[in-house]
């Protein structure tokens, strides 16, 4: 399995072991457009892998906050009470970066940047780049991705 992520089309698509696509997802990602350093809010580009899972199980619309579920589930009142939260919902496939000086290690490290394949509110539009430097699917995508990709596999971020 991989996954590949276009910016330009706003969109993951998934690869089976066999090199063809078996799913395709519209996705939301940086309003700041793609790039590396820490704290620039932009989508990191290259080779990354899936480091670790997170969510497994947990209600549809679960709120994380440090990668832990607060007790929230996501709805529209909890959203309109607090407008400029990021909302990090459902799963979490937390990216790891493979390419040193690129996306690993140093002032360009995904993984510690925060770079996750994430849930968001049912109110955030897919196909627009609006997040803060992460990949925004609906809940069901990323429940349904979650559940067909282990930890390992590969993702490519590509313009």
């Amino acid at each position: 399995m991989r996954i590949e992520v276009s910016l330009a089309r706003q969109e993951l698509a998934l690869f089976g072991e066999d090199g063809a696509c078996i799913r395709r997802y519209p996705v939301s990602t940086a309003a700041n457009g793609p790039g590396e350093l820490q704290d620039s809010g932009c989508t990191p580009r290259g080779r990354h892998v899936v480091r670790a899972r997170l969510g497994a199980g947990a209600p549809v619309g679960t709120v994380f906050r440090g990668r832990r579920p607060t007790g929230e589930c996501w709805t529209p009142e909890l959203a309109a009470v607090q407008p400029q939260r990021d909302w990090i919902l459902s799963r979490i496939l937390w990216l790891s970066g493979c390419e040193p000086g690129c996306n690993r290690l140093g002032g360009v490290d995904s993984m510690r940047r925060y770079i996750y394949i994430h849930g968001t509110g049912d109110d955030q539009p897919m196909g627009v780049p609006r997040s803060h430097g992460c990949i925004r699917m609906r809940n069901r995508d990323v429940i349904e991705l979650f559940d067909l990709v282990p930890a390992g596999t590969a993702v490519d971020i590509g313009d």
